[in-house]
């Protein structure tokens, strides 16, 4: 059972809420690099850890992330003028490039000096798999930015799904490494067949079990935790097993198991207490990864469609998140097209943060018992001063890696050796290997 004041421990990230500056101990998504796709382009707010941001790319192409209010009288720098390497605040004209050095100050006499002693609040910044990331943790403590499991090479294609929810991020979390709610909520896209192992086609992804009580295992992790959901097989039931195994990035992210043709992720970026940037992902060879539009269509995430312009749902409470009762009649579990909205339903009516304190858990909430049980441990010893889950020694190694596959009943997960999902054509995995120092 937790307790209201867990509850707050693990949600909160605002401020000096210790979660979020165990957070900020990590390199963090701030927006997408389609929202800036060119040099001298118009602005882009962000939000993050409660902190109102506002990314831009200059004209030498550098992209910079700065606190959104101008130093001078915290106007919006959102609307500011992207001109000659840097942003220029609309109301006195006070100019700031991408590392927060005051340029102009037109509003003051040139010989006053005052630009040399004003220094506008910006963050250490990289482009990396798709997204701009920042570093939000101590100035003078940035680390070397490391590819992340799910973009380990440039050469990875990485398409990218991003909806803003108004909810906390760990009940989106918690819904990623529930193995157990796929098998009712996602059974009309996730659908059972006689096949040798989860394959991915145009309109749905098919496994090879019907079992909606899977048996769980966890093994922690310096860097989280894996654990496995142990499905009876369609075929070969009596001899094998159908296992799904999961991995827990803390403190944010979530590798899926994979389908025959690409790998799955996830990461959850809080806005701030009951906002989240949710970014679901599709990864792997150019070859037989989806480009990003024909993944947002078949997630049903596509903006103009099923997104407003700043990647907000059209779906919602008030329409009944679009469900239609007369598919359901005719067979659809839901009536919610698209399986991560049908997720989306579900943390929504939740509330803005959930109230852990009414769950009642049983055996197949193994994973979700680790997850609280595991950051409320982390953030406890990150106030007493140790570092951050996940980080220097404790980063993930690139041996562990969600996957999928039906196994024999004497084989141990644990011990299963697998890799992401990439063609065996000869492609070299040197570069992957080599940035995390193997």
């Amino acid at each position: 059972m937790i307790t209201p004041e867990e509850n707050d421990l693990l949600c909160r990230v605002v401020g000096d809420a210790p979660m979020g500056q165990l957070m900020r101990r990590h390199w963090t998504p701030v927006c997408l690099t389609e929202e800036v796709p060119e040099a001298d382009g118009t602005p882009v707010k962000a939000r993050v850890f409660g902190e109102d941001l506002v990314v831009f790319r200059d004209s030498d192409g550098r992209v910079g992330v700065l606190d959104e209010k101008c130093p001078h009288r915290r106007a919006s720098l959102v609307y500011g003028r992207n001109e000659e390497g840097g942003l220029r605040c609309l109301y006195h004209g006070w100019k700031m490039d991408i590392e927060g050095t005051v340029l102009e100050m037109v509003s003051e006499p040139a010989a006053s000096g005052f630009a040399d002693k004003v220094k506008h609040k910006a963050y250490p910044a990289k482009e990396w798999g798709g997204f701009v990331w920042a570093w939000f943790g101590p100035a003078d403590a940035v680390p070397a930015f490391v590819p992340p499991p799910w973009a380990p090479t440039e050469d990875a294609r990485v398409a990218i799904a991003k909806v803003l929810l108004p909810c906390n991020w760990a009940q989106i979390l918690e819904g990623a490494i529930d193995s157990a709610h796929s098998s009712s909520l996602h059974s009309s896209d996730m659908v059972p067949a006689r096949v040798d192992g989860a394959k991915a086609t145009a309109n749905n992804w098919l496994r090879p079990s019907t079992d909606k009580a899977p048996r769980m295992q966890v093994q922690k992790g310096g860097y989280g935790f894996r654990y496995a959901a142990i499905r009876r097989p369609i075929q070969n039931a009596a001899t094998h097993d159908y296992i799904r195994s999961t991995v827990f990035l803390a403190p944010i992210s979530v590798l899926i198991p994979p389908n025959n043709l690409y790998n799955v992720a996830n990461v959850n970026v809080p806005m701030d207490d009951t906002n989240t940037a949710f970014y679901f992902i599709a990864w792997g060879h150019p070859s037989q990864t989806p480009e990003t539009e024909t993944w947002r269509k078949f997630l049903r995430q596509t903006v103009g469609v099923d997104l407003d312009a700043d990647y907000r749902p059209l779906r919602n409470e008030a329409n009944r998140f679009w469900q239609d009762r007369q598919a359901m009649k005719a067979g659809n579990f839901t009536g919610i097209t698209g399986f991560p909205n049908q997720d989306v339903a579900m943390w929504l009516t939740m509330g803005p943060i959930a109230d852990r304190t009414h769950d009642r858990l049983g055996a197949s909430d193994l994973a979700i018992v680790e997850f609280r049980k595991q950051m409320l441990e982390a953030v406890r010893a990150f106030q007493a001063g140790a570092p951050a889950i996940g980080t220097g020694d404790d980063a993930i190694p690139p041996s562990v890696c969600a996957y999928q596959a039906v196994v024999p009943k004497t084989t141990d997960w644990r011990a299963f050796e697998t890799r992401y999902v990439w063609p065996g054509d000869g492609v070299d995995r040197s570069a992957y290997e080599s940035s995390y120092n193997v």
